[in-house]
């Protein structure tokens, strides 16, 4: 047990400090003052209970400023109001930004807080995210690029094309119009590589708005592959961009995050969500997905917690989960 005598030591002291701090005072007329965390007159004499001692002590009412005593004590509740008031807005507006960071797309289902690409599905009734992970290269925080700068071919049009291997993207939708939910980050996103700024045309538009900036595009099956969209660069410089664009509507949720969506149903097949960095540059690395009803279940996805039922109606946080196969 001896071990634990400077514990209980340092914790004694630590509540006395404590008391001290939040403690009150009985200010005597000698200047002096006595702290207290509550009082009562009893005829002509005060009792109190130290903050210091941590016990009921006495003293004559008559040595007792009660001018000075009310006056600190009146500023000193003032001072806590609007220390509270202060923490309240705090505590508020670090609620309103967490609640920016993790809006909720259905009952009980949050966007995760660590940003990303997430496409809302519903599978078995029950709604679900699914991450959506960048295809054709390492994929890294700050969700890395690849600017299509293509060699140009003096006498004859080139033309590439943007291949994802694999016949079938790894998540699948369950219904024909899935919302893709997007927040990566801004700076990384507008910014080209240092190499490649160099030989940016300062007559270059700058990058497209958020309105035009994210695409859904059917994928064609070739092979073991999926092809994107093809470029075909003229012999002076000018590249045309040919891919089977469907209508999607863009709009922001919060400052961080933006829904993309199909204008109308996607019939069953594989699609991709492209970036566009500007009028002839498109990110290489793009979000594929595909539409299939009779689709087995996606990989670990974010799901509704069922919450249990309690007196005050509280709910759990979703969490990451796998669902059972």
């Amino acid at each position: 047990m001896r071990p634990l005598r400077p514990i209980l030591l340092s914790l004694l002291l630590l509540s006395v400090a404590m008391g001290q701090q939040l403690a009150r005072r009985l200010i005597l007329k000698d200047g002096s003052y006595q702290p207290a965390t509550k009082w009562e007159i009893k005829g002509e004499r005060v009792r109190y209970y130290s903050a210091e001692r941590l016990e009921w002590e006495e003293l004559p009412k008559s040595i007792v400023d009660w001018a000075a005593t009310n006056k600190y004590n009146q500023e000193l509740a003032s001072g806590e109001a609007a220390t509270a008031a202060k923490l309240s807005k705090e505590d508020e507006a670090e609620r309103q930004a967490r609640a920016a960071r993790t809006p909720a797309v259905a009952p009980g289902l949050k966007l995760p807080d660590t940003g990303g690409v997430y496409l809302l599905d519903q599978f078995q009734n029950r709604p679900e995210l699914a991450e959506l992970v960048q295809s054709g290269g390492e994929i890294h925080k700050n969700m890395g690029r690849n600017i299509l700068r293509a060699a140009i071919n003096p006498i004859a049009t080139s033309t590439q094309s943007i291949e994802i291997k694999g016949a079938r993207a790894r998540v699948q939708a369950h219904e024909p119009v899935p919302a893709i939910f997007v927040d990566i980050v801004e700076s990384d996103n507008n910014a080209a590589p240092a190499d490649d700024a160099a030989q940016r045309d300062p007559k270059e538009p700058a990058p497209p708005p958020v309105q035009d900036r994210f695409r859904i595009v059917r994928a064609r099956k070739k092979k073991d592959t999926r092809v994107v969209a093809n470029l075909k660069i003229a012999f002076y410089g000018k590249m045309r961009q040919q891919a089977d664009s469907i209508p999607t509507t863009i709009e922001p949720v919060t400052s961080e995050w933006v829904k993309v969506t199909p204008a109308k149903p996607l019939p069953p097949g594989e699609y991709a969500l492209v970036e566009m960095l500007g009028k002839n540059q498109i990110n290489l690395y793009v979000w594929d997905f595909g539409v299939d009803p009779n689709a087995p279940p996606n990989p670990p996805t974010w799901v509704p917690v069922q919450p249990k039922p309690t007196p005050t109606g509280t709910t759990a946080a979703p969490v990451l989960e796998q669902r059972p196969h």
